[in-house]
């Protein structure tokens, strides 16, 4: 690599285990290469120290000034649904055109092809997969790519940073 990446990590951030997965994670991408900055938004005390104060309006100018100085977006979208921030931050990139790597590792995903599990979605109630925003989801896709892992986040990180296109993990 011979320039400097700019990442923008997207993520919950209001729950102790969110913010120690976001900084597991983020130490892990941070590994990669010294050429990376990653912006993690609990890392800016000045708008998410949540026992000071900052407005919606610093809170937005703040992060929409960090996404858009980007040149990789990573969006965790684990949870009951996508966090309306990380949505947001999604959209943003994607209107900048600012390519996204979701990490969506929900467990309910796996199984696909289990026959009791698809009939199941023919049962009311009995959906066993879960669901996801798909105008969210698209956005992702028309400019990135959904992984299942770490382990293939980071090797979509590596062919990016390669300039390699995002590939099928």
């Amino acid at each position: 690599m011979t320039t400097s990446k700019h990442i923008y990590f997207a993520a919950p951030l209001f729950a102790q285990s969110d913010l120690l997965y976001n900084q597991h994670l983020a130490a892990k991408i941070r590994e990669l290469s010294g050429e990376l900055t990653i912006y993690l938004p609990q890392e800016n005390a000045g708008i998410n120290d949540k026992s000071a104060y900052a407005d919606s309006k610093m809170i937005a100018l703040a992060d929409t000034e960090e996404v858009l100085k980007s040149d990789l977006m990573i969006a965790l979208l684990d949870g009951l649904t996508i966090d309306a921030g990380v949505a947001s931050e999604i959209g943003v990139a994607y209107a900048k055109g600012i390519p996204v790597i979701g990490l969506y590792s929900d467990s309910r995903q796996k199984g696909a092809d289990n026959q009791q599990k698809l009939a199941a979605l023919q049962t009311p109630a009995e959906n066993q997969f879960h669901y996801l925003n798909l105008y969210t989801v698209g956005l992702i896709k028309l400019n990135g790519t959904i992984v299942a892992t770490e382990d293939a986040l980071l090797e979509q990180i590596k062919s990016f940073l390669e300039g390699s296109d995002f590939h099928d993990l």
